[in-house]
């Protein structure tokens, strides 16, 4: 099977032949060593009280370089990984620094900044009375410099490979930062950390250069085994290349390990997936009471005044759904992170939530729960553990949390899989439970960004049932971002239209429906729409057509002509009769809608326009791609929204 991965492209010899001189050159010196070791003798070199006591001190000095490493470095890492801050690129220079200055220019440095004539040493003295150099610390705080640069770049990388939505979604879940960063981010980049770890401690233990600089080689407290090389080399070769062989196989093991993880990724999903059931049957409707759920007996109507990239004003009643509808680009998704205090491109001025003002509040402190467009489950938690986790956040004792946790899965159907990953998940699967771990936080303010958009539409029908099952019972106010037209219809109590950040409409969804006010929802329900200037004869057209309406408005008037697919009429020759709408024009595209044909015609007298047919109709007519024909629309069936 194998033979059948080797690519069938030859490799050039120009490259070929450099690739392997580098091989060789890199393994010269490990066959030198190999070769030159005396392996009857290995042994007693490794076991002489100078190696033995060098050896101890180097594991002491690399645990200890290791473990400031760790306290030090994995929060410099989470900084230049997730904050912008001037200086930066400044900052990332000094920690990559160390990796290429000469060690012996660090120990120097060291010296300068911590030696008793340097900058800190004598204060450290006379405060503290610690002396850094030639002494023990002074190997640690040598071997750390040169070591914890290899900690923070691998670290960084797997935190900025880490999409920030798992932890925005655990602070609109109530975490703190801190709690998010130990619950979150640190389980989810344990490759890049434990490959970081590794590195920083193979580097630690074969430092040679700035310690002998900085701390000396005093046996038994800086002499360490590289030292310890140094000196075997100059009397005892034989020695010297048999403890060679000990540093090369503990670095090479330490490689071996890693497996060329070298920064480490962060990962999505579960060791070992189960098989995943199938999510299209059909979810009961299950009331609150038959579980042990909280009853949300407290409501919480919303004001909200939403400045810089989206500008608008939001008052809901308790229980009230809005859906945020338009193209992309509009800010939808800003609106939400606005709401959730996550974006500096748009800001909540005003921020009510029932009685509490949480205008200033940081996220995790707004009770505004948020549920992503991939739900955003936490990889390394089991389904159970993931629902609790807000209520675990807000104090709620571990027991307790998991029992209401369990009714509300329960309550959405996925209760039998408490015990999964999300990895374990179908789609449907995953977003009741995201869902359900929104609900279980008990927020005052619900954000969905458009929740059912990766299911197919069976589940989708089932999950959107469920969803609008709940909703009805919520206290607070749930805006839900969609493309879908019956989402909107379905779930909503309101819709809301944005483009470019501002509100073209905010109106019930039978409103929005009949009268939609933005080419783009016209679009969205199907509809063509034609946007253009009154005239005293009908609507002028971009491009210079003309639509004639049965009630002309005041000439200069902005508006927006809704034509259905089912009011165009489409013809092989020019029709005559009463039509005052007659335009020709060329078919682009077919295709199917239910038990009907959508027909794309493209004129160069009128705006692309759709027709809506049966395949009968079709068929007589012979349509097919390219195939030039007249369409027409009476005036009547023209309804005109003034913009």
């Amino acid at each position: 099977m194998r033979r059948l991965r080797i690519r069938s492209t030859r490799t050039p010899v120009a490259l070929a032949v450099p690739a392997l001189l580098a091989i060789a050159f890199l393994l010269m010196p490990l066959i030198g060593v190999l070769a030159r070791t005396a392996w009857g003798d290995l042994g007693t070199h490794l076991t002489s009280p100078g190696v033995t006591e060098a050896l101890q001190l180097s594991l002491l000095v690399s645990f200890w370089a290791l473990g400031l490493s760790l306290l030090l470095g994995v929060p410099l890492a989470w900084l230049l990984a997730r904050v912008d801050f001037p200086g930066k690129a400044l900052v990332r220079s000094l920690v990559l620094l160390p990796m290429v200055l000469p060690p012996t220019v660090g120990g120097v440095a060291l010296l300068l900044g911590f030696g008793r004539r340097g900058l800190l040493g004598p204060w450290l003295e006379s405060a503290f009375g610690i002396t850094l150099p030639f002494h023990t610390s002074g190997a640690v705080v040598a071997a750390t410099f040169v070591a914890m640069p290899f900690l923070v770049i691998s670290l960084e990388g797997a935190i900025g490979g880490l999409r920030p939505s798992y932890e925005e979604t655990a602070a609109s879940l109530g975490a703190s930062p801190l709690r998010v960063f130990l619950t979150v981010t640190l389980p989810m980049v344990a490759p890049g950390l434990v490959a970081g770890a590794a590195l920083t401690w193979a580097r630690a233990l074969g430092e040679f250069g700035a310690t002998i600089t900085f701390a000396g080689n005093l046996p038994g407290t800086t002499q360490t085994l590289p030292l310890q090389v140094y000196l075997l080399l100059q009397n005892e070769p034989e020695a010297a290349t048999s403890v060679s062989l000990l540093l090369l196989a503990i670095a090479m093991v330490v490689l071996i390990a890693l497996r060329g993880r070298w920064a480490g990724v962060p990962s999505d999903r579960s060791r070992k997936p189960a098989p995943v059931t199938d999510d299209a049957e059909p979810l009961p409707a299950v009331p609150a009471k038959d579980f042990n759920v909280p009853v949300l007996d407290e409501s919480w109507p919303l004001h909200a005044q939403v400045t810089g990239f989206n500008e608008l004003t939001l008052d809901a009643e308790p229980g009230t759904t809005i859906a945020v509808v338009g193209p992309n680009g509009a800010g939808k998704t800003t609106l939400l992170r606005a709401l959730l205090g996550l974006t500096s491109r748009a800001h909540a001025a005003a921020l009510r939530l029932g009685d509490a003002d949480v205008t200033e509040l940081p996220p995790h402190r707004r009770g505004v729960a948020w549920v992503p467009q991939n739900g955003a489950l936490f990889p390394h938690l089991s389904a159970l553990s993931n629902t609790a986790y807000g209520l675990r956040a807000h104090g709620v004792p571990r027991d307790q949390a998991r029992r209401s946790a369990q009714s509300w899965l329960d309550r959405l159907g996925v209760g039998h899989l408490a015990h999964r990953r999300p990895a374990q998940l179908s789609g449907g699967q995953a977003q009741r439970v995201a869902l359900a771990r929104a609900l279980a936080a008990r927020p005052r303010l619900l954000l969905l960004d458009e929740p059912l958009a990766a299911l197919d539409q069976t589940t989708r029908a089932h999950v959107r049932h469920t969803l609008r099952t709940h909703l009805d019972g919520f206290g607070g106010v749930c805006l839900i971002v969609t493309h879908d037209p019956v989402e909107a219809v379905s779930l909503a109590d309101r819709v809301l239209v944005l483009d470019e950040g501002r509100a073209l409409q905010d109106a019930p969804p039978s409103e929005v429906t009949r009268h939609p006010r933005s080419p783009w929802v016209a679009r969205m329900l199907g509809r063509n729409a034609w946007p253009g200037t009154a005239t005293a004869d009908g609507l002028a057209l971009p491009g210079g057509g003309l639509l004639v309406v049965a009630d002309p408005l005041p000439v200069g008037t902005e508006a927006l002509a809704i034509i259905a697919p089912e009011a165009v009429a489409v013809h092989r020759d020019k029709p005559g009769g009463s039509p005052r709408n007659v335009w020709p024009g060329t078919v682009r595209e077919i295709t199917a809608s239910g038990s009907r044909l959508r027909i794309l015609i493209a004129s160069p007298k009128a705006p692309d326009l759709v027709a809506e047919i049966t395949p009968q109709a079709a068929a007589e007519l012979g349509l097919a791609d390219g195939t030039s024909v007249w369409t027409s629309v009476k005036a009547t069936e023209a309804v005109i929204v003034t913009l």
